[in-house]
């Protein structure tokens, strides 16, 4: 096991280092990378995902790279926005984060359809909004810069959704993540009426196989999207995304751009990634040993429970 902290260009979810564990198995690299405040028992399947990547052969893939999107922080200067979708070439989707204060949201969707007019755009929202505020604030956002591709988690709860599905009046795809990826149990819970699409992220979900499963069980497309891995979790998520025989959506595996140094290189060309067999570059990212101690502390207590 390495374990090593990568800083980021901006604050992302709060974050400015990353810390990911990485494990060599007979089957190469796979990273352990739940964040830092997960309990024990959320950090399982991100285990599973990691052992898995290091001890199974690959599945069968449909394509050699992904076409990605680009994540836009909750950033409020135009200067830094121009910055973050610059470091996107070729990309023909933006995922934009919202939810704190609408009329910086709505500033920060115009701001990125300047600076890219053609490009789709979808927001993120975690969950924040009530059903009454995901209405005032989707018509808002509606007026202001026409139909969404997508909105991704606008509510927290299935049952919300429903009643937001149910209520509105303008056009309105919802994809689901955090109903999906923090359920006790992601195959008991019931997505009709509630989303179009479903957010599939590799290590959150326990892993390749695991993943199939889940896709098949809820039968709604797909999209595959990052837990702001390194490289090497990125490029399982590559993997994942080219195991499904279609991929009607622009991956969320783009998020290596957010980070200001990585353990391998994996350019966005044309607005798409390139799926490699790389081995990872530790110098000058591995952390100190008692940083290594808490990983290899949290590896053990999380293994207890598989």
């Amino acid at each position: 096991m390495r374990v090593v902290a990568l800083p980021m260009r901006t604050n992302f979810r709060g974050i400015n280092l990353r810390e990911v564990a990485l494990f060599k198995g007979e089957f190469g690299w796979g990273e352990f990378s739940p964040f830092l405040e997960y309990s024990y028992e959320e950090c399982a399947p991100w285990l599973l995902s990691a052992i898995e990547a290091a001890t199974k052969p690959r599945p069968k893939l449909h394509r050699t790279s992904v076409k990605v999107n680009g994540t836009i922080p909750a950033l409020n200067n135009p200067k830094d926005i121009k910055g973050i979708v610059n470091s996107f070439p070729g990309v023909n989707t933006f995922k934009v984060k919202v939810g704190d204060n609408l009329p910086e949201d709505i500033a920060r969707l115009a701001k990125v359809r300047a600076l890219r007019p053609e490009a789709k755009l979808r927001i993120d929202v975690n969950g924040n909004w009530s059903v009454q505020e995901a209405i005032t604030n989707l018509r808002a956002i509606y007026e202001n810069l026409g139909a969404l591709e997508y909105v991704e988690q606008p509510c927290e709860t299935l049952d919300e959704l429903r009643e937001l599905k149910s209520s509105i009046n303008i056009p309105l795809k919802i994809a689901v993540d955090e109903a999906v990826r923090k359920a006790k149990d992601p195959f008991a819970i019931n997505l009709e009426g509630a989303a179009d699409i479903v957010m599939l992220k590799v290590q959150p979900l326990g892993g390749i196989a695991r993943v199939h499963q889940l896709a098949k069980h809820h039968n709604l497309p797909v999209v595959v999207s990052s837990a702001l891995e390194s490289a090497v979790g990125i490029n399982y998520g590559l993997i994942l995304a080219a195991s499904f025989p279609e991929m009607d959506f622009d991956c969320g595996l783009g998020t290596g751009s957010l980070l200001a140094t990585n353990v391998a290189e994996l350019p966005i060309i044309d607005g798409q990634i390139q799926i490699r067999e790389f081995e990872p570059e530790f110098s000058g990212h591995e952390v100190a040993p008692e940083r290594y101690e808490w990983w290899k502390n949290r590896v053990m207590k999380t293994a207890e429970l598989l």
